[in-house]
C-alpha cells in the first residue's frame, strides 16, 4: 500500500529531477515520471526536445482537467517494482495536484521548488548540452502557455523551497524533513558494550553471545585491544567486531577508530568477510610503522602495548597541516571504503538493531583514567559514540562489563602499569579453588602475550564508571574466580550463596541490574538475565 505521495512542481530547472533522483537513492523511494507517461502515449522512445510532450500534456490537461495524471499514476501503481512511498516528477497544473489529493487524500504532499529568473536561465545556459534543452533557448521554453503559470503553484503547496544558494543535498535534506523522511526515535536503536574497568574485562564473550540479536556491528578503538570469543580454537578480535563469527550482521569500523592494514586485512581473510558485509569509515587513521616505533618507551614506562594506536592518534592531531594518510588513501581498503555515517542514518531509518563495541575499560580512559597510566582514548561510552558517530539520543542500553578480579598488564621492564589493589593469582586460586597453573596460564594478555596482574575488586571504579558510561545493566564475568563450582551453573540459583551476594551488592553500587553473568568460557558460560 502507499503510504505517501510526494508531488512535486516548479519551473523547468529548478532542481524537481535532481530532487527526485536524491530522495529514491538515500531513502529508497519509487519515482513516477510525467515525462515518461507522456512518451508513452506518444508511443515514443526519449524525445529530443521539450514540445512534443508540452503539447500533448496540455492536451490532455484540457481534455480531463488535469486528471490524466493520477489516472497513468494508478496504472503504474500496479506495478510490483513501486514502494511504499511514491514522488511524482512532476506536476504542471493545480487540477493535477487536486486530482491526485482527491484520490490519495491526506497522504499526498505537495513540494513545490523555485528559484530566480536569472538563476534558472544560467542553469539553462549551461545544460543546453543535453537533448532535451539542446538549440532552445531559455525564452523560448517560458512562452508555452503551461510554463508561464507553473510558478503560481507555490500558493497551493504544502512546502515551498527556493533552490537558490542550495546545493542539490541541501534541497534533498530540506524536503526529506518536511516528508519526515530522515529516521526519529522509536525506528532503530543502538545498545552499547564497554568495559568497566582496565580492559579485559570479557567484552568478546558478552559480544559474542548477543550479536545474533543485532543487524549491525560497529567497532572503535585500535589494535591496542584483544577481544576474545569462544571458538575451536578460541579467536581473539583486534580490529573486527567480535560478534563477527556469530552473526550475518553488517560490520562498521567507525570513523574514529584506528587501524594496522596488516592486521586488519589478515582478520578480514581469516573471517572470510567480504566488502558487502564490512564498510571501514573514509576517515579512518591508518598505523604506520613510525608510529610502533616512537611507542617502544612507552612499553618501559606504563606498559603501553607498543601496537601504534596512541602514536598514530597524536599524529592524526599534529600532522593535519600534511598529506597524512587516511583509509579512503590505502589501496588495499579500498573496496571496504565508506562512510559511516550514511550506513548509520540507513540503520535508524529501515529500524535496524546496532551493537557497538568499545575497547580496554572505563579506568583506562584517557580523560578519567589514573594519568597517566592511562591509554590513549576516551574508553567511556560517550567516547566510544563520538568515535563511531553515533548521538547518544538513540542508546537504549549501555551494557558495562566488569570481571570479579580486575587485571592490569604486568610491566617487564619494572616499573608500574597504573594503580591496582593487587593481590596474587595464588590467592585467587586458594580462594576459588582453581589451580593457580591453569589460571596464570589462561592469564595473559590477548594482544602482547603478557602475564597480568590482578586486584581485589574495585567497588570505588564501579561506581564512578557506571555513573560516567550511564550504564544501564552490568555483565559480571569471571564468577568461576569466586567459586570454581559456579562453573557447573546455567541457571541464577545455581550459584552460590557468596556469588549471588556479590551481585547483589555490585547492583546497589552500580545502581543498575547485573543482567548477565559469565561463569566460564564455553558456548553455554553466560546465564542471561536481561528483560529486554
Amino acid at each position: 500500500m502507499v503510504e505517501r505521495i510526494v508531488v512535486l512542481s516548479g519551473q523547468i530547472h529548478t532542481g524537481k529531477t535532481a530532487l527526485a533522483r536524491g530522495l529514491e537513492r538515500r531513502y529508497g523511494m519509487s519515482v513516477f515520471k510525467t515525462k515518461e507517461a507522456l512518451e508513452k502515449r506518444l508511443a515514443i522512445g526519449r524525445v529530443g526536445n521539450r514540445k512534443p510532450l508540452q503539447t500533448e500534456g496540455a492536451r490532455l490537461d484540457k481534455a480531463t482537467g488535469g486528471g490524466w495524471v493520477v489516472q497513468a499514476l494508478h496504472r503504474w501503481l500496479g506495478e510490483p517494482k513501486t514502494g511504499p512511498c511514491v514522488i511524482v516528477d512532476s506536476v504542471r497544473i493545480a487540477g493535477q495536484v487536486k486530482a491526485i489529493r482527491d484520490a490519495f487524500g491526506a497522504r499526498v504532499i505537495h513540494i513545490h521548488l523555485t528559484a530566480p529568473d536569472d538563476v534558472l536561465e544560467r542553469r539553462h545556459k549551461g545544460r543546453q548540452v543535453k537533448a532535451t534543452d539542446r538549440g532552445v533557448s531559455y525564452a523560448e521554453t517560458k512562452r508555452d502557455s503551461t510554463e508561464m503559470q507553473v510558478e503560481s503553484l507555490a500558493t497551493i503547496a504544502d512546502v515551498v523551497i527556493d533552490t537558490d544558494r542550495c546545493t542539490e543535498e541541501d534541497v534533498v535534506a530540506r524536503a526529506a524533513s518536511h516528508i519526515r523522511a530522515h529516521p526519529h526515535m522509536g525506528l532503530g536503536y543502538v545498545d552499547v558494550v564497554i568495559g568497566g574497568q582496565f580492559g579485559s574485562e570479557g567484552k568478546g564473550q558478552i559480544v559474542s553471545h548477543i550479536a545474533k540479536e543485532y543487524d549491525l556491528l560497529v567497532r572503535v578503538g585500535g589494535p591496542n585491544a584483544g577481544h576474545k570469543v569462544f571458538g575451536d580454537p578460541p579467536y581473539t578480535h583486534h580490529q573486527l567486531p567480535s560478534g563477527t563469527r556469530y552473526s550475518n550482521a553488517n560490520l562498521l569500523i567507525g570513523p574514529g577508530a584506528v587501524v594496522n592494514v596488516d592486521k586488519l586485512m589478515t582478520e578480514i581473510s581469516q573471517c572470510g568477510v567480504d566488502s558487502k558485509r564490512l564498510v571501514i569509515d573514509h576517515n579512518v587513521m591508518l598505523i604506520e610503522e613510525r608510529d610502533i616505533k616512537a611507542e617502544r618507551k612507552l612499553k618501559r614506562n606504563i606498559g603501553s602495548t607498543c601496537s601504534g594506536t596512541g602514536a598514530a592518534t597524536a599524529r592524526r592531531i599534529m600532522g593535519r597541516h600534511k598529506r597524512t594518510k587516511l583509509a579512503k588513501d590505502s589501496p588495499r581498503l579500498r573496496p571496504f571504503i565508506g562512510d559511516a555515517f550514511r550506513v548509520l542514518e540507513d540503520a535508524y531509518l529501515t529500524g535496524q538493531r546496532v551493537l557497538l563495541e568499545g575497547t580496554q575499560g572505563t579506568g583506562l580512559s584517557l580523560y578519567h583514567g589514573s594519568y597517566p597510566y592511562v591509554t590513549s582514548r576516551d574508553t567511556t561510552a560517550g567516547g566510544c559514540l563520538a568515535e563511531a558517530g553515533i548521538p547518544p539520543t538513540w542508546v537504549r542500553k549501555v551494557m558495562m562489563v566488569c570481571r570479579t578480579y580486575p587485571i592490569r598488564v604486568q610491566n617487564p621492564r619494572g616499573g608500574t602499569s597504573g594503580p591496582l589493589h593487587e593481590i596474587s593469582w595464588a590467592e585467587v586460586a586458594r580462594r576459588s579453588g582453581l589451580n593457580v597453573r591453569e589460571i596464570r596460564k589462561a592469564e595473559r594478555t590477548s594482544t602482547t602475550n603478557r602475564s597480568r596482574r590482578v586486584g581485589e575488586f574495585p567497588w570505588d571504579l564501579l561506581h564512578r564508571a557506571a555513573l560516567l558510561d550511564g550504564t544501564t545493566d552490568v555483565a559480571l564475568t569471571f564468577t568461576d574466580y569466586i567459586d570454581k563450582s559456579n562453573r557447573r551453573a546455567s541457571r541464577f540459583d545455581q550459584l552460590t550463596t557468596p556469588t549471588i551476594r556479590f551481585i547483589d551488592e555490585v547492583e546497589r553500587v552500580a545502581g543498575v541490574p547485573v543482567s548477565m553473568v559469565a561463569t566460564g568460557f564455553n558456548r553455554r558460560s553466560v546465564i542471561d538475565r536481561r528483560a529486554w
